[in-house]
């Protein structure tokens, strides 16, 4: 890869990231609050980068229903945002290929379909990120992933032409974006893939099991 790629994207939450216990946490505290018994880290983890309405879905089973979605959407989010990095991590060996990239002179960025006032400070927690070149949040133009859009605005804030740019995520949407930008798509498998899902029908360029692995393959 530091032999063909000229730029490289990254998904963040599952990809970079392992936020998992931190949005579980989220929703546990809601749990707690309203009475309802707390969600194991083997479910939570299942959809922890499809949004907060799954986790509630997760967590509250058929009594949401007798719940104001939103009221309770705000209140997951405002527990989360203070407590945005108290159990999330950078996942073995992202430091590490983070470091080859930056030796290399390959500009990297992220592009996420997490909210802007929810990326930003998460990313202010890693100085890993001081260095990204390119932060695209789900609200930052009106697209999101699937669309190629926000690859192609990361493109151009990156200074190199989406077909030299490498990209890499842990959900279909990714990949879907990634392919429709004419990248070179990764698909991830230390992220939040559930047991059900094939990711060789996503039609991923590569397909990896651990961030250093992206170093040994070409184009």
């Amino acid at each position: 890869m530091l032999n063909t790629a000229k730029g490289v994207l990254f998904d963040l939450d599952g990809t970079l990231l392992d936020t998992a216990d931190d949005l579980g946490a989220a929703l546990n505290h809601l749990l707690h609050t309203y009475g309802f018994p707390a969600v194991s880290s083997n479910e939570y983890r299942l959809v922890a980068s499809d949004g907060v309405y799954p986790l509630l879905d997760l967590g509250f089973k058929e009594q949401l229903s007798k719940f104001d979605k939103e009221v309770l959407r705000q209140e997951f989010l405002d527990y989360y945002l203070e407590n945005i990095a108290v159990h999330t991590t950078l996942f073995p060996g992202i430091k590490q290929l983070l470091n080859l990239i930056e030796h290399a002179d390959i500009p990297w960025g992220i592009v996420t379909n997490k909210p802007a006032f929810l990326t930003d400070p998460l990313l202010l927690k890693f100085n890993e990120f001081t260095n990204s070149q390119s932060n695209i949040s789900g609200d930052t133009i009106k697209e999101r992933k699937p669309h190629p859009a926000p690859m192609l605005l990361a493109s151009r804030e990156i200074g190199v032409a989406a077909e030299h740019i490498w990209y890499l995520g842990d959900a279909k949407r990714d990949i879907e974006a990634g392919n429709a930008a004419l990248m070179t798509t990764v698909a991830v498998k230390w992220g939040y893939i559930k047991p059900l899902d094939d990711c060789i029908k996503w039609q991923a360029d590569h397909i990896i099991s651990k961030p250093l692995d992206l170093v040994g393959i070409s184009k």
